[in-house]
């Protein structure tokens, strides 16, 4: 078995395959879903995920929008980037050049998780000139205390040994394992999606990509900069969010100047799986709103 996802073999039943397409830029090949007309909306995946997880918003998405959905680098099947080309700022700056590969500039940006925190990096920036953004129960904000001290070194450690990606990949073999990690996001996935979840999990590849994100991840200087944010930021929040604490969009919508608070009761970390109907609609208000669609 490969250790990296394979198109021919993996991505066979894989969600809105026929929107899929390989671009070569920034020195990697990227699995990239375009879908749609209208207005440009990129969005982005969190750590550990892929284009899978807008199998069911990006279809009600690309009726209003032109959707551009990448996998992040190492995951899915976007080809696995060195090491410290997956910090946070060097993550911006490769999604930047993808953009100018594909010709795209965005009007709209929405990102889940660690995917907002590079949308927002890539704002901050000035490497995106969006008219808005929107954050997936978005991971903006440093851990505090202990955990924060303890957190990056600990996941450094782990990605830094090749044997623990693979370990992790033989242990998903078992339903059980990737279902309670689901779980414990507070979400309730369907039998696809945590199917879909356990195929790439079974990939060592995509695990050590998702753990050599997490080693480089440094939120501080992120958070520091959230008051000159200066783009339209609207936090949609799972309210049973176990992975970040819904709290924490009350600190960020006081520390960004343009932000806003929805929040979406009884959905868990991948509310925007869970309700992709409801999370759409939340968009589209935005973007009309933001007059980057017509009311």
């Amino acid at each position: 078995m490969s250790d990296c996802p394979l198109w021919e073999e993996d991505g066979r039943d894989w969600p809105n395959r026929d929107s899929s397409r390989f671009v070569e830029a920034g020195g990697l090949e990227w699995h990239v879903q375009c879908q749609g007309s209208g207005p440009g909306l990129l969005l982005l995946h969190g750590t550990g995920a892929s284009t899978h997880s807008w199998r069911g918003l990006l279809p009600l998405l690309a009726e209003r929008f032109s959707v551009v959905a990448p996998d992040l680098p190492g995951h899915g099947f976007s080809q696995t980037a060195p090491f410290h080309r997956m910090s946070l700022t060097a993550m911006a700056r490769s999604v930047e050049t993808l953009l100018k590969a594909l010709e795209v500039s965005p009007a709209l940006v929405a990102g889940h998780s660690a995917g907002a925190a590079i949308l927002a990096r890539m704002c901050l920036d000035g490497r995106l000139d969006a008219k808005g953004m929107i954050s997936l129960n978005g991971a903006l904000l440093a851990l505090r205390g202990l955990p924060g001290r303890v957190f990056s070194p600990v996941a450094r450690a782990l990605s830094l040994s090749g044997a623990v990606p693979r370990i992790f990949s033989l242990g998903a073999a078992d339903p059980s394992l990737v279902n309670r990690l689901l779980r414990e996001t507070g979400s309730r996935i369907d039998t696809e999606g945590a199917r879909l979840y356990r195929r790439l999990a079974r990939k060592p590849a995509h695990v050590a990509a998702a753990l050599d994100m997490m080693a480089n991840w440094n939120l501080e200087r992120l958070e520091d900069q959230l008051p000159q944010l200066s783009v339209p930021l609207l936090l949609i929040v799972g309210a049973r969010d176990r992975s970040i604490p819904p709290a924490q969009a009350q600190r960020i919508g006081a520390l960004a100047p343009r932000a806003e608070v929805v929040s979406m009761s009884g959905l868990g970390h991948l509310a925007h799986e869970e309700a992709p109907g409801e999370t759409a609609a939340h968009i589209a208000d935005f973007a009309e709103r933001m007059k980057v669609l017509r009311g």
